[in-house]
């Protein structure tokens, strides 16, 4: 039997130790989703949304304990968690009060007496998820999918296996019957395997591009339904009228929050010349001013990267880019998992932190001569999740909103899930989108009805 551990990256100790299933044990679970589908699909859409509702007040009431649980095994800062948790609630009280609606029958006029589309539910969907939102992920394609009356398997990064399980037992503590949600501690071997079976319907991914193609790949291979959401390097572009008192915490927040480790972060930072000046100062005070330390402690910001692999990876990137030209305006220190809150200047669009999404606490400014070029730099990406613009000429900004192939654009903001808005990406940043209305109805068959009477 396959061991491994969870770690605390703070403090390096094992916080648990896992057994990880075998192919007989994910196949059980598998077969105790199918046997529970019929029943599940046939419960009325109401009942169906009183135990979501059910599953938000249970988020509420232990909030706490999820937030100590995310800070243990990847190190999110406490006061962050706990802003996840509530999160994950609002997405599930949003499908509570709206699935009934969302997923009403859509009537269309033909030459039939009565013609509509339904949404019936595919059956089993597979959940490959990340660590770096554990329970905010999860809950995102959980909310939708099992209201829309499917069953569900999660297979969750292993170092948040604490956070898999919680999840699982959430959806049994609020009512859920057996077999309806499930975790798995499984490996990439026993998933590919898992995606082949007949029993599984689709499967949907948020994570890397390397292991997004990997199981699209296998998906494709067995005609399954696939939704990617990929990485990002997401542009903050700021125009010269920026309101920078205003908006400078928020372009800050969009890089550093989560220690960095968000695929929607603002990474690459193409400011016009005429605020260059300006910006930098402005913003690299305020970087300075977030509290690094303990992740426990409520008022810690920066905390520790996932694991110290990965701030490994992350400082070979920053430090491949000095060598190209670029300068370290701040940070650029290392020891074990923490990575330092850090700032690089005259970044061109051949270096690493330009081209390659930078995962942590990296801020990229490149300098543009005027708003076409801030633009143009911004679209130069083969990854397209979401991009940010900070102006006052909102009629502009209007103007240029299609000039961008990202999944979305947001002026004067940070890029940001809502549960009323659907999310997700183009190009190397995947396919498909969750949340709202298009979330509900990814993992639905749409079926044409037509009625002659």
């Amino acid at each position: 039997m396959k061991e491994y551990e969870t770690k605390n990256p703070y403090s390096g100790e094992v916080v648990k130790t896992y057994i990880q299933n075998s192919i007989t044990d994910i196949e059980k679970k598998l077969q105790k989703a199918l046997a529970i589908e019929a029943s599940w699909s046939a419960m009325e859409i109401e009942d169906r949304c009183e135990l979501l509702s059910n599953v938000a007040e249970l988020l509420i009431d232990r909030k706490e304990e999820y937030a100590e649980l995310m800070t243990q095994e990847m190190g999110k800062p406490y006061a962050q968690g706990i802003s996840e948790i509530e999160k994950c609630a609002w997405v599930c009280d949003f499908y509570a009060h709206n699935a009934e609606d969302l997923l009403a029958d859509e009537v269309i006029e033909t030459d039939a007496d009565e013609s509509f589309i339904s949404h019936d539910p595919l059956g089993c969907i597979l959940a490959v998820m990340p660590w770096n939102y554990p329970f905010w992920q999860v809950l995102r394609f959980a909310a939708p999918t099992l209201t829309a009356g499917n069953t569900a398997l999660l297979k969750h990064a292993q170092n948040v296996t604490g956070c898999s399980m919680a999840i699982e037992k959430l959806f049994l503590d609020a009512g859920y019957p057996e077999g309806c949600f499930q975790s798995l501690k499984a490996g990439h071997e026993e998933i590919e395997k898992l995606i082949a079976n007949d029993g599984i319907k689709a499967v949907t991914l948020t994570g890397s591009e390397k292991t997004g193609k990997s199981i699209a790949g296998t998906a494709g291979k067995n005609l399954k339904k696939s939704v990617l959401e990929l990485g990002g390097n997401n542009a903050c572009i700021v125009w010269e009228d920026a309101d920078l008192d205003q908006h400078i915490n928020t372009m800050v927040t969009a890089r550093m929050q989560n220690t960095g480790q968000s695929c929607i972060a603002a990474k690459r930072f193409i400011v016009c010349e005429d605020i260059y000046d300006a910006f930098l100062e402005k913003f690299t005070a305020k970087v300075k001013s977030l509290k690094s330390g303990d992740p426990m402690k409520k008022d810690t910001f920066i905390g520790v990267m996932a694991r110290e692999d990965l701030a490994e990876e992350l400082q070979k990137q920053v430090n491949d880019s000095v060598k190209q030209g670029a300068k370290v305006v701040l940070g650029n220190m290392r020891k074990d998992a923490y990575f330092s809150p850090t700032i690089l200047t005259d970044v061109t669009v051949e270096m690493p932190v330009f081209k390659e999404e930078t995962f942590g606490p990296v801020a990229a400014i490149t300098k543009a001569k005027n708003r076409e070029e801030a633009i143009a730099l911004a679209a130069n990406s083969r990854l397209g999740l979401g991009s940010m613009l900070f102006t006052e000429d909102i009629d502009a900004a209007m103007d240029v909103i299609s000039n961008i192939p990202d999944g979305a654009f947001f002026i004067n903001d940070m890029v940001k899930s809502d549960p009323r808005l659907p999310f997700g990406g183009t190009k190397a940043s995947g396919y498909g989108r969750e949340l709202s209305r298009e979330g509900i109805l990814e993992f639905v068959n749409k079926k044409t009805v037509y009625i002659k009477k």
